[in-house]
């Protein structure tokens, strides 16, 4: 496995990639197709952050999968553990999860569907000034295109970015979730053909917003 170590305000210490170098066996033991596997480590100047200074990324891939985990301590080697804790835990999930596929078991995953409410329409239209939110999502985008607009003279950005996913199941989209490490998962319902969300709640269990115009649910 390539293991590439890197630094963001920081320089790295010869000391520091040897010890990545001897604990990330723990990832190849889980994952033995991993290819490569990204550490960057960054350093918070703020002193009112000393309990973040440091702050560890790994992200290994394996074959199609990303998996990719995140830490910070007061020093990179406790921010490497804990990092390295993390990221074991979902590959092992990674693991167990293709096993369960082979022997044709799915865990059941209690889903809260939310109810998007048709929003009142407008009187009359305004025209949008070009320093609007309605102009960061107003011209086509391409494929990993992005736009960024700053809503007149305050200090908010919005910005818009065009991302292609195929279509997944909603446990799927749980599974990716997981793997990046992220709260919420936005995705296209392959059952449903409807923009989607999934976030966490509490514990194990997990929510699910679907998003549909009033035109289409009464055409259902």
């Amino acid at each position: 496995m390539e293991i590439v170590v890197t630094g963001r305000h920081t320089q790295i210490k010869q000391r520091f990639r040897d010890v990545v170098e001897s604990k990330m066996n723990r990832v190849t033991a889980i994952a033995p197709d991993a290819q490569r596997a990204q550490i960057v480590l960054t350093h918070e100047g703020n002193p009112r952050q000393a309990d973040t200074a440091k702050r560890v990324e790994i992200t290994v891939i394996a074959g199609r999968t990303v998996v990719r985990a995140e830490a910070s301590s007061t020093d990179e080697f406790s921010a490497l553990d804990m990092a390295l804790d993390k990221l074991t835990l979902r590959l092992r999930r990674t693991r167990d999860r293709r096993k369960d596929h082979r022997r044709g078991y799915t865990n059941p995953v209690p889903v809260d569907l939310g109810v998007a409410a048709p929003e009142p329409e407008a009187e009359e239209a305004e025209e949008e000034p070009n320093n609007s939110p309605a102009a960061a999502v107003a011209s086509d985008l391409g494929p990993g295109e992005s736009v960024e607009v700053q809503v007149g003279d305050t200090p908010i950005v919005i910005r818009r970015k065009l991302h292609i996913a195929e279509p997944m199941s909603i446990d799927e989209a749980l599974y990716e979730m997981e793997l990046i490490g992220h709260d919420f998962f936005l995705f296209v319902n392959k059952e449903t053909g409807r923009p989607s969300v999934v976030y966490h709640r509490h514990g194990w269990s997990y929510g699910v917003f679907e998003i549909d115009t009033p035109e289409n649910v009464k055409k259902d």
